[in-house]
């Protein structure tokens, strides 16, 4: 079998960073082959050739059809992938961390397990949505209580910019059609903003189950960090669009949110705020050479050797 022709796997240091990436892509009702090192999607207009290794994250909606090939080549390239469910409600990850690094997943494991460190990033957190206030001496009540009123407000003041009658969250991942237009639009941008933020979180190696806000979830981490972008990209953005009340509302959202997300940078942000969260302030180069023993008096020996 080794005669048979094919790409060679790329070096992890030949891969654009995920900062160099676009945030996600979207598609449905069609085939992704491969070609190459490309990506070649396929619908009833034509075929479209797109770089893996350009992207950060791909929506796969309903209807879509990949080949064994193409996802070899998406799993090299450190692709997050997302199958979104009928209506954008439901997905599922896959993909490999453009590191070879554990560093920050170390960082990250180190943090949540103390009750003191853990509780030191959630108040980091949450200054960065308070700016101007010092929450340094908060408990977790006081600082929930507070990042509620925050969120409803945020709601209200969308609300009364876009003249839309507003009687607070309604989500039911069933039943996704019998919510109203600005809630279909909060639904469809949460996703697109989860499905970059497990990107990054996945690239970087950190681990999306190990949350600080939210915990015992697989996606925990996931959730933590997108919050961090909520009222800023997708609460006024759900608002405007139901506004519009434009035919395939989700589609739109979806479009918008894209294109916010470049606007604010958010990719490149998303990298530094997981970084400062995870007290990783230094931009380490990776290497091919990373694997070391422990040892409970030196920290860490060199691997590949006997001892």
């Amino acid at each position: 079998m080794s005669d048979i022709p094919g790409m060679i796997h790329p070096n992890l240091q030949s891969l654009p960073k995920i900062t160099d990436r676009m945030t996600f892509l979207y598609l449905e009702r069609c085939k992704l082959k491969r070609e190459d090192s490309a990506i070649v999607v396929i619908d009833d207009q034509g075929s479209v050739f797109v770089p893996a290794a350009a992207i950060s994250v791909l929506l796969l909606g309903p209807g879509t059809e990949i080949t064994h090939r193409a996802m070899e080549l998406i799993g090299d390239a450190g692709v997050t992938v997302i199958w979104v469910g009928e209506h954008g409600v439901r997905f599922y990850a896959g993909g490999r961390p453009l590191t070879h690094r554990a560093s920050l997943l170390q960082k990250q494991a180190e943090l949540v397990s103390n009750q003191k460190s853990h509780l030191e990033v959630v108040r980091n957190m949450y200054a960065m949505r308070f700016p101007n206030e010092d929450v340094s001496t908060l408990t977790m009540q006081q600082l929930r209580g507070r990042e509620g009123a925050r969120v409803r407000a945020a709601y209200r003041k969308a609300a009364k910019e876009y003249n839309i009658e507003w009687d607070g969250r309604d989500y039911d991942p069933e039943n996704f059609e019998n919510g109203t237009p600005v809630n279909q639009a909060l639904t469809a941008g949460n996703v697109c903003l989860y499905g970059l933020a497990h990107a990054v979180i996945f690239a970087l190696g950190c681990s999306a189950g190990l949350g600080f806000v939210h915990v015992g979830h697989e996606n925990s981490f996931v959730y933590d960090i997108a919050d961090l972008y909520k009222a800023e990209i997708v609460i006024p953005l759900a608002f405007e669009v139901a506004a519009e009340d434009p035919p395939e509302l989700p589609s739109v959202m979806r479009r918008r949110v894209r294109d916010r997300m470049v606007e604010a940078n958010l990719l490149e942000r998303m990298v530094k705020d997981i970084k400062y969260l995870l007290k990783e302030s230094q931009d380490t180069q990776d290497t091919q050479d990373a694997l070391y023993l422990w040892d409970n008096a030196r920290d860490v020996l060199p691997g590949g050797r006997s001892y």
